[in-house]
């Protein structure tokens, strides 16, 4: 990716047999430091579910952060509370696939979370919005 001057994004999930939980702060922490210790330009990771442990993960990476969409919500205030979470955290930012594509509105919860990361739209005002246009 370097050589050909292009980013590259290193997906850095926490699994396997001794993992007790992919969502561990230790071990989300530590994976993402090791993406950026092998040069990624931006690393994925699970969000760790609050923000003082999301906290932990960005400021220990010295790569930008984002975060994961992870399994798929119930609710749309699931969604934006770990998107606004996340953001309070450091984050740069969110890759989200599940969580969107099949999304009863895709259109609708993309400009939301584009609102979220870009702007500044709280979760009330995404929840106002999903609803104004439903």
């Amino acid at each position: 990716c370097h050589e050909w001057n292009m980013p590259l994004l290193a997906m850095m999930y926490t699994r396997g047999e001794k993992i007790e939980s992919e969502y561990d702060v230790k071990y989300v922490k530590h994976a993402a430091r090791v993406g950026a210790e092998l040069s990624a330009d931006i690393v994925k990771v699970n969000y760790t579910g609050s923000v003082e442990t999301f906290r932990e993960v960005v400021e220990g990476c010295p790569k930008p952060v984002i975060i994961a969409g992870g399994e798929k919500v119930e609710t749309d205030i699931e969604l934006l509370n770990m998107v606004d979470g996340a953001l309070k955290a450091g984050a740069a930012g969110v890759s989200i696939g599940r969580n969107v594509f099949q999304h009863k509105h895709p259109e609708k919860i993309v400009k939301v979370i584009y609102r979220m990361v870009h702007g500044d739209a709280t979760v009330e005002d995404g929840l106002k919005q999903l609803k104004e246009e439903s």
